[in-house]
Formats: C-alpha cells, structure tokens, sequence
C-alpha cells in the first residue's frame, strides 16, 4: 500500500502552506488572517478540521503551527508604523498648540483693551503689558 508516502506528501503540503502564510503570500486564505491549524488546513487545499491533534504524523506541523501563531501574536513595529503614530502624535501636538497661542493672543488682546478703557476713564498712562527687567 502507498499510504505512508502520501502522507508525507500531504504534511509537506501543509508545510508549504504554513510557509505561504508566514511570508505573507498565501494563495487562498487572506493575509490578515489569524494563523490556526483550520487556517493551514484551507490553504493546503484540504477541509476545515484536516489536521488532527490526535494524529502522529501532524505533531510536527501542529508544533510548527503554534509557533507561527505566536510569532504571529507579537506585534511587529515596523518604522513605517511608527513614524506615522509619531507624525499624528506630532499633528496632534501641533493643533493644540495653535489652538493655545490664539487663546493666548486674544486674551492678551483683551487685557489690553482694557487697559486702554481704564487709563481713558482715569486719565492715567496706560501700563505695558510686559515689564522690562533692567540688566544686572
């Protein structure tokens, strides 16, 4: 019987999908798709459910599999995804500030117009805002 090299035709064929899906080149199932043994499975052209935990010959791949999955867990900081977070932190920061020098402006806008009103209707100098501090 031919049994025994057609299943080790078909774990390769479930290595070579599990490879397709950690390069990022799968050609059935989606990229962004979480790595699990039906995952394997579909992409190796076999049913949901073909690779058995009970089975000897799958303990290999199944090992493989959970290591993929876990590599696949732990985000993956590219620079690209960082400068962008930088960048919209940095356009963020940037917002608040413009928003926070116009407050500032117009509220130093009032004090002086206010100060104009009091020194008219006391006749007084109108004080300046900023005080000069002699040198030392």
């Amino acid at each position: 019987m031919n049994g025994g090299g057609m299943n080790k035709d078909v774990t390769e064929e479930y290595f070579a999908a599990l490879a397709r899906i950690e390069s990022g080149r799968p050609k059935i199932v989606a990229k962004s798709d979480r790595i699990t043994n039906d995952l394997v499975s579909i992409e190796a052209g076999r049913s949901k459910g073909s690779i058995k935990k009970s089975r000897p010959q799958f303990s290999i791949l199944l090992s493989a599999i959970r290591e993929a999955a876990a590599e696949q867990a732990v985000p993956q900081n590219s620079n690209e995804e960082r400068a962008r977070k930088n960048q919209r932190t940095i356009d963020s920061l940037s917002t608040q500030l413009d928003a926070a020098l116009a407050r500032e402006n117009s509220l130093v806008l009032e004090l002086y117009e206010l100060r104009q009103k009091m020194a008219h209707i006391s006749g007084e100098r109108i004080l300046p805002l900023r005080r000069t501090v002699p040198n030392q």
